[in-house]
């Protein structure tokens, strides 16, 4: 319990640098969704194509090969921003039982956040991958397309 103006002092100190990793949190959350979207529309894409007959399957496996890789790379980054999340809630829980116990843990506190930063670096990088390899889906097609409507000259 809360017995002094100094220990309320020490809380009201922890909820203040709590509150940007919290911001960050939200962030990372944002990110999440996006993510989450991106694989759920991938998915049923896949589906959608391995339910299709078999003539068409053949058509679309290039596009097939994309979508699994690009999952891949999603669920990498979703792991990723997932354990991102959770060093920022191990800092944010480390600064509260530090005030609490008085037991100082700045290097966890540091080395938490430190992880946390990595990982979504990482998570990010997983991202930009995924939608290179999206456009890459988009691009493929129309070359097909393009190369079928005007073949190179013969020599």
């Amino acid at each position: 319990m809360i017995n002094s103006a100094f220990e309320i002092h020490n809380v009201s100190e922890a909820i203040r640098d709590a509150v940007a990793p919290v911001f960050l949190l939200t962030g990372i959350g944002s990110v999440l969704g996006v993510l989450i979207g991106r694989l759920g529309r991938s998915i049923d894409r896949a589906r959608f194509l391995t339910d299709s007959p078999a003539e068409k399957r053949e058509r679309f496996k290039d596009e097939l090969r994309i979508i699994v890789r690009r999952t891949k790379w999603l669920r990498r980054a979703i792991g990723l921003a997932t354990f991102a999340a959770l060093c920022i809630c191990v800092s944010i829980a480390s600064m509260f039982i530090s005030v609490e116990t008085g037991f100082r843990m700045p290097h966890l506190v540091m080395v938490s956040f430190i992880i946390s930063m990595a990982s979504l670096i990482l998570a990010l990088l997983s991202f930009l991958r995924e939608i290179v390899l999206a456009s890459r889906e988009v691009i493929v097609p129309f070359k097909q397309l393009d190369q079928q409507a005007n073949p190179p000259p013969a020599d």
